[in-house]
């Protein structure tokens, strides 16, 4: 079984170059828009600081976990700034991917409900390959595995927009904009290969809030993510909120997966989030795979930009 495991997780690791890259998935996009669209940032008018961590395919040895780490917070009534760092692991520290970057948003009335928001973002990319992990389970001599990549840095900026009213939302974005290729081997004498390729991930966002009641709110939410040599992925969510507190609700990957999303706003500034995600697929029924998991914390700082969040959906 654990034979089986890691040669899934070396041929996953080398799928990044023949189908390219996804960017890291996350069931809770609805509150860690800012890792999918800088022009977020300021956006809900108080200083946020977010952290997020993801593990997928349990139970699957070497299966992929995420984290991620942002804060944002407006310094104007127009300019909102922040920082945002991904961790996207594969096979116990085999492939590692971490992600830094700079974010600036400007943000323009559209009416006196509605603001659209210009974002940009700015960083890098650290890239480390051990296949040292690999080797116990590799036949001897085998050439299969390249030799290792050691905190590969690739620079990178990406873009957004963001339009806004109290109950809905809609946005477009491109986090990474270059065409990164790391571990070039035609130079060896070897075929021209890749062992993994960034490419273009394309965001379209959106929801609306419907207030059912004074204490029910109701919020469908969709995610598209596109990105070439890679199937296009839909999510789709539907989740409830009672008495600006409680929150629930069910959430479709297509093709892939089942989630369910639970959340309580502890405080005015503490928010606390959980995903489970059910793979569709035969990986699903596995008995090594036990689904993925999801945890998302929230801590907000009152600002005079903004008193009272509402709704607490976005």
């Amino acid at each position: 079984m654990k034979f089986r495991t890691i040669t899934f997780v070396l041929f996953l690791i080398m799928g990044i170059g023949m189908y390219a890259q996804q960017d890291a998935q996350y069931t809770q996009y609805m509150f860690n828009t800012l890792a999918v669209n800088p022009a977020y940032a300021g956006s809900r008018g108080v200083f946020s600081i977010n952290a997020l961590h993801r593990s997928q395919w349990v139970g699957l040895d070497g299966a992929p976990t995420t984290q991620t780490v942002n804060f944002n917070t407006p310094i104007s009534e127009r300019v909102g700034i922040g920082l945002s760092v991904v961790n996207d692991e594969i096979g116990n520290g085999t492939n590692q991917d971490t992600y830094f970057d700079g974010v600036f948003s400007y943000t323009i009335p559209t009416s006196d409900r509605g603001k659209l928001s210009f974002g940009l973002k700015a960083g890098g990319h650290f890239l480390s390959v051990d296949f040292n992990n690999l080797r116990n389970y590799q036949a001897q001599g085998s050439a299969l595995a390249p030799p290792n990549i050691d905190r590969k840095f690739s620079p990178n900026f990406g873009a957004g927009v963001y339009y806004h009213t109290d109950s809905f939302y809609a946005g477009l974005s491109a986090p990474n904009f270059l065409k990164t290729e790391h571990f070039d081997r035609s130079g060896d004498g070897g075929s021209n290969t890749f062992l993994a390729q960034e490419r273009i991930n394309w965001y379209l966002i959106s929801g609306y809030v419907f207030n059912l009641n004074p204490d029910w709110k109701f919020k469908p939410a969709v995610l598209f993510k596109a990105v070439k040599g890679a199937p296009l992925q839909a999510d789709l969510s539907a989740s409830f909120l009672y008495n600006e507190r409680f929150s629930f609700g069910a959430a479709y990957r297509w093709s892939a997966a089942i989630s369910a999303l639970a959340g309580i706003q502890l405080n005015e500034q503490f928010m606390l989030g959980l995903a489970y995600d059910r793979e569709t697929t035969k990986l699903g029924n596995t008995a090594f795979n036990d689904g993925s998991f999801e945890v998302f914390l929230r801590y907000e700082f009152r600002t005079r930009y903004k008193k009272v969040l509402t709704p607490r959906f976005f």
